[in-house]
């Protein structure tokens, strides 16, 4: 039995998808209301929350894999680790970040490595995830370009090898169900650098209209970020999409060929696909 977490989320959704199509067995998805969850046939929804261990027990009753998006900031990481090793858990596929590499620093990568240090320690295999930037952190930019508002950047020219969240379910897929990925750390990136300003080119291109761009500062960016994500996680965001970069962070990483056996999408293709989410 596998048990996906965040199976409704960007990645947890393409994962669940590719987990029914290769056969993987007994599957089930994790979510706080399974009335408003929409599963593919043969996949079990169940109730639990990350930020309530305890509420997890049904949902890990037999289950011997677990791909696990921890609760940022809940403070019940552990307690979720404990609940899988006490349920039998057997191996977890963690997604973390690259900054644990690139911006230890920051506050939300150390979290991301206290995470990942639990899950070692935790008394089951595990594999880790790093992916750097989501393509579908664009959709940030969905209510502006719907109304046909300006998309405000402050690094409008900073490349970044973003990732398509269905790769990243394609190599949690692959460590699922094949064990030579069992205590492997894996750095996720896309196929090539790809700018904001380009992200949005590729955008109106997948719209047929124009999308302008407003280049913006950092001071701003924040006062734009600051209410949704907190002050020090939009510090975090704005240091490494543009105003802190480094080396490897923009390093192009060829992880997902290497696991999946097929080239990482570019963002291109996540624009056409989700297309319907700027109109």
């Amino acid at each position: 039995m596998i048990l996906v977490t965040g199976a409704t989320g960007n990645i947890g959704r393409a994962l669940v998808e590719e987990l029914r199509a290769c056969g993987a067995g007994p599957l089930r998805g994790l979510t706080r209301d399974p009335a408003r969850a929409s599963f593919p046939e043969g996949v079990e929804p169940v109730v639990g929350d990350l930020a309530d261990a305890a509420s997890l027990g049904p949902a890990l009753d037999g289950v011997r894999s677990l791909f696990l998006v921890p609760g940022m900031g809940s403070g019940s990481d552990a307690a979720v680790v404990d609940a899988a090793r006490r349920a039998g858990v057997e191996h977890v596929v963690l997604v973390s970040s690259i900054t644990v590499q690139t911006h230890p620093h920051l506050g939300p990568a150390a979290q991301h490595l206290v995470t990942e240090q639990l899950v070692k320690d935790g008394g089951t295999a595990w594999t880790v995830l790093r992916p750097t930037q989501f393509a579908s952190n664009a959709l940030w930019w969905a209510a502006a370009i719907r109304g046909h508002q300006p998309v405000r950047l402050p690094y409008a020219d900073t490349g970044l090898p973003t990732i398509h969240p269905a790769d990243i379910a394609s190599v949690a897929r692959a460590a699922l169900v094949e064990a030579r990925h069992r205590g492997r750390t894996y750095t996720l990136t896309g196929p090539e650098r790809v700018t904001a300003r380009q992200q949005v080119a590729a955008i109106a291109g997948a719209l047929g209209r124009e999308v302008p761009v407003a280049a913006v500062s950092r001071e701003e960016a924040h006062r734009d970020m600051a209410p949704y994500l907190g002050d020090e996680v939009a510090d975090a965001v704005l240091d490494v999409t543009g105003g802190d970069v480094n080396e490897e962070l923009l390093r192009v990483h060829d992880t997902v060929e290497r696991v999946t056996g097929f080239p990482a999408r570019p963002f291109h293709r996540w624009a056409e696909e989700n297309a319907a989410a700027f109109r």
